[in-house]
């Protein structure tokens, strides 16, 4: 898949049910999406597929992520 393709999927995955996760999705993409390097999509994949309930605490900082190397994309997602 392609650069633009991939990006778009990922962006698809970000919506959901929850408003205030999707607004801060909304918000990152808005920042941050045209930017995304390989790595990071890949980190926001993996970020992705957790549950809502357990993405939008650890947004929040009322729970860590686990994963040390996937810090960097939830200190972003939590700046905006």
């Amino acid at each position: 898949m392609n650069r633009a393709g991939e990006l778009g999927r990922l962006r698809w995955h970000s919506r959901r049910g929850l408003l205030e996760l999707d607004l801060v999705l909304e918000r990152f993409w808005r920042r941050h999406g045209e930017n995304l390097s390989e790595e990071q999509a890949a980190s926001l994949e993996r970020v992705l597929a957790l549950e809502e309930a357990d993405l939008w605490e650890i947004i929040c900082g009322r729970r860590e992520i686990g994963e040390p190397r996937l810090q960097g994309m939830v200190e972003l997602l939590r700046e905006v």
